[in-house]
């Protein structure tokens, strides 16, 4: 199994993650970019265990994500079913594998402050930490997408599934836009990906 994920993780991460997937009941599948997720967990109704990542992840974000859904199934086998997906259980878990991965020789240093403040309380998706999402995004294939927080105010925007929305103002963290078609506004966390409508 470990020899499908080579390509990526980062190479000296390897043996950490063959240790965490020695499993007999678990399959690990890469597969197509999905917009709403970068991976998942199941349990698969013959009692195995599925996790699959999003393909187009780079090796940081990919085994982050695949640490993540590794935790699932630990929690489920450890606490049981009746736990909350990212409740306490799992946020234990989450931080325990990840520590031995917050080195130098997996991840570059100036990532791994970023890193270690986030896994003192992890959340569902490393997405909503924006000092880490953008860290992490520096490291993605370049593209033509703008953040929310380089976009101008009052400036219209389009999402992936086509929805267009006008900047707001900021709150706390994240921005208020209204999405036009509706009159609804909606709070985008600063570091979505949009495109740019008008100037």
């Amino acid at each position: 199994m470990i020899h499908s994920l080579q390509s990526y993780i980062p190479q000296s991460a390897l043996p950490k993650v063959e240790a965490l997937l020695n499993h007999e009941q678990v399959i690990v599948k890469v597969k197509k970019e999905r917009k709403t997720k970068h991976g998942d967990y199941k349990r698969l109704p013959n009692g195995k265990h599925q996790i699959t990542v999003n393909a187009n992840l780079n090796p940081y974000r990919f085994l982050i994500t695949l640490v993540h859904e590794i935790a699932h199934l630990e929690a489920f086998m450890t606490y049981g079913r009746t736990i909350k997906p990212h409740g306490i259980e799992w946020k234990r878990t989450f931080q325990g594998m990840m520590l031995p991965f917050l080195n130098p020789e997996i991840f570059p240093s100036e990532m791994l402050p970023l890193l270690a403040k986030h896994f003192k309380n992890p959340k569902a998706s490393s997405d909503t930490d924006a000092d880490l999402a953008l860290a992490l995004k520096q490291f993605d294939e370049p593209n033509d997408k703008t953040y929310i927080f380089e976009v101008p105010f009052g400036i219209n925007f389009k999402l992936y599934n086509g929805r267009v929305f006008k900047k707001g103002n900021k709150r706390v963290k994240r921005y208020e836009c209204t999405e036009v078609a509706t009159g609804r506004i909606y709070l985008f966390n600063p570091n979505a990906e949009v495109d740019v409508l008008d100037y």
